[in-house]
């Protein structure tokens, strides 16, 4: 019986480990924007940093320490609950939408010069950089013992997590832009190239390929055999990844815009910021609306569930929070800058940069 009570307790810490962080954009490797930990019904402003220059970078959340770049060329280290550095790493060139990912104490994010990063989580320390022949605004996934993570050079990247070295790289036609959605073993890119792809990671080889037709820079997210994206021709697309093929587009009956926002994708909704300034939210089985909100600029923010309410960035410069069900108002915060990160929660706390220079930390 004590064996057993100590099994549950283990169990238990486990599963509360697992609440408390957000390791990397999205919040997992399939990249689903959901989080296990639940926030206050009334968000209040509990603490802000100044990083000085823009923040574009979403932040992981991560044993009590928020990490996040920015324009300024640093990796930050900031305490959770008290919103003071624990210590910068400074980069070569400014960090712009590549997000930190965390994995067994290191933290790996890319910048504007084209340059990957592996700093100790503890302090701050280098352990390795790798080179790529042009910008990184992609962020990393870790899994299988590789750091996948995508250049505007065109290719996606598998490195070695533990040395920095090269595991294989696949060219594209394109900038690679997406973020890397993981699933069974196969990395999923929405290609600038207008090919979405399924790379897999063992060995680099391709094995999906369906034709978009259109530019992409929305990262996928997976649920089962289904990924979902935006594209820069005004349209959300929904693929069957057995079937590979396209299985319906959504489109806004008066609003043609673009989508440069990553959807979050729960209980058979998928949720997404378009530059038509409204977040959309929509049926995953047949790609009809279920509801929209309207903000006073376009949403380049991707939005993150957590309960009953979805949690984005607009650039009108506010927070928002609507209800998942009807998309109604809840709750918003005006910061005053463009927002165009995307909101990382953990530990009741919600963390989010602006472009006024500002990491803001919200809870109760």
């Amino acid at each position: 019986m004590r064996l057993l009570m100590s099994l549950f307790a283990v169990l238990a810490l486990s599963a509360q480990s697992t609440q408390q962080n957000w390791p990397q954009f999205r919040g997992s490797a399939a990249l689903t924007g959901v989080a296990s930990s639940l926030l206050p019904a009334q968000l209040k402003l509990l603490w802000t940093y100044e990083a000085g220059e823009p923040v574009e970078s979403s932040a992981a959340i991560v044993n009590g320490v928020v990490y996040v770049g920015s324009q300024a060329g640093e990796l930050l280290a900031i305490d959770l609950s008290t919103g003071k550095l624990r210590w910068k790493y400074k980069t070569k060139d400014p960090i712009a939408d590549s997000s930190p990912a965390v994995a067994n104490g290191v933290v790996y994010v890319g910048d504007l010069g084209g340059v990957v990063y592996a700093v100790n989580a503890a302090d701050g320390k280098e352990r390795w950089t790798f080179s790529t022949m042009s910008e990184v605004k992609a962020s990393p996934v870790v899994v299988d013992g590789k750091v996948i993570i995508g250049s505007y050079d065109g290719h996606l990247y598998a490195i070695t997590a533990d040395k920095g070295k090269l595991a294989w790289s696949f060219k594209t036609n394109g900038p690679v832009h997406a973020t890397a959605a993981v699933a069974g073993g196969i990395a999923y890119i929405s290609g600038c190239d207008g090919v979405f792809r399924g790379i897999r990671i063992a060995d680099g080889k391709q094995v999906v390929e369906i034709t978009a037709g259109s530019y992409i820079g929305s990262s996928p997210v997976l649920s089962g055999d289904a990924a979902y994206f935006g594209t820069y021709d005004n349209e959300v697309l929904g693929m069957n990844l057995k079937a590979r093929k396209i299985v319906w587009r959504y489109q806004h009956p008066t609003r043609k815009f673009p989508y440069s926002s990553s959807a979050a994708f729960i209980e058979g909704k998928v949720l997404i910021g378009g530059r038509d300034k409204m977040l959309h939210c929509l049926d995953a089985k047949t790609g009809k609306a279920l509801w929209t909100f309207a903000t006073r600029a376009r949403i380049d923010s991707s939005p993150v569930v957590a309960g009953d309410r979805v949690y984005f960035g607009s650039n009108d410069g506010r927070v928002y929070a609507v209800s998942l069900t009807k998309g109604e108002k809840v709750w918003e915060y005006e910061a005053g800058e463009a927002i165009s990160a995307s909101p990382a929660i953990a530990s009741g706390r919600l963390v989010i940069g602006s472009q006024d220079g500002r990491i803001y930390c919200f809870g109760s």
